[in-house]
């Protein structure tokens, strides 16, 4: 079975995607570019105990993705306790609004954002009231 065990998010400027990340949702970071030959940062997304993956901070290799361009890859998206708190530090920290909050009936609330990166990601907050 191939179970998802890492991700990698490719970033233009290390720092600015440390903070936006760090700032958004409490990650840290550890240093890893010896091993990987590049600036690369392991990303700790929450207590091991907790349901989840860590991953990485990666610097992008290519072209940065286009505005309206179509998802070419992977969209990550985080799980937050609130989601208008979560949307407010994303706006707040340089991302942008790729589609807005919507409803996933009797589930969750759901929305997708540009990080500071140009990357795609989303935020997810449970909600069996959604509507």
């Amino acid at each position: 079975m191939g179970r998802l065990i890492h991700f990698e998010i490719h970033v233009d400027d290390m720092e600015r995607a440390k903070k936006f990340y760090g700032e958004v949702f409490g990650w840290s970071f550890q240093d890893w570019s010896e091993y990987a030959g590049m600036p690369y940062f392991g990303a700790v997304t929450g207590d091991e105990n907790d349901m989840g993956i860590n991953g990485a901070l990666m610097q992008r290799q290519g072209v940065k993705p286009e505005a309206n361009q179509a998802v070419n890859g992977f969209v990550c998206t985080m799980g937050v306790g609130d989601y208008d708190i979560t949307e407010t530090k994303i706006l707040e920290n340089g991302g942008k609004v790729a589609m807005p909050k919507y409803a996933l009936p009797g589930m969750a609330w759901q929305g997708y954002y540009i990080d500071t990166e140009g990357n795609i990601i989303g935020i997810h907050q449970p909600d069996a009231n959604a509507k």
